[in-house]
């Protein structure tokens, strides 16, 4: 099961605690009446989908109840960091240098790994003849 940990409520807790409330720092318009269709239907329904860092919102909806954002990878479905809501978009590049994911951090090809395992099996059946 995954952990997310819950800014507000200081503690990791399973992800059936938690609900996915769409991608984090959307700046609403001022003036929404005024927004054409396209400019209006891009606010409302486009959204990002990189592989990779994702920055999201959430809310703990069995907990403290409150939203909060998370930085996520989408590649490994694990979460980087989470803070409160309202706190600035944290820099990527430092948080990357400190708390790299685990598939981002390898950086290992999963072909090449497979590739490797037989090669080292028989490195080791030679020795042992």
């Amino acid at each position: 099961m995954l952990l997310i940990r819950c800014p507000y409520c200081e503690e990791e807790r399973p992800e059936l605690e938690f609900r996915n409330a769409g991608e984090a720092h959307i700046a609403r318009s001022t003036n929404i009446a005024a927004e054409s269709d396209e400019d209006f239907e891009k606010f409302f329904f486009i959204r990002s989908n990189p592989k990779g860092i994702i920055f999201e919102r959430w809310r703990h909806i069995h907990g403290c109840a409150r939203f909060f954002n998370a930085v996520r990878d989408t590649v490994s479905d694990k979460f980087v960091m989470t803070y409160k809501a309202g706190e600035p978009k944290p820099d990527l590049a430092k948080i990357m240098k400190t708390d790299k994911p685990a598939a981002v951090a390898a950086e290992v090809d999963p072909q090449e790994e497979k590739a490797k395992k037989p090669a080292a099996k028989r490195a080791a059946q030679k020795g042992d003849a």
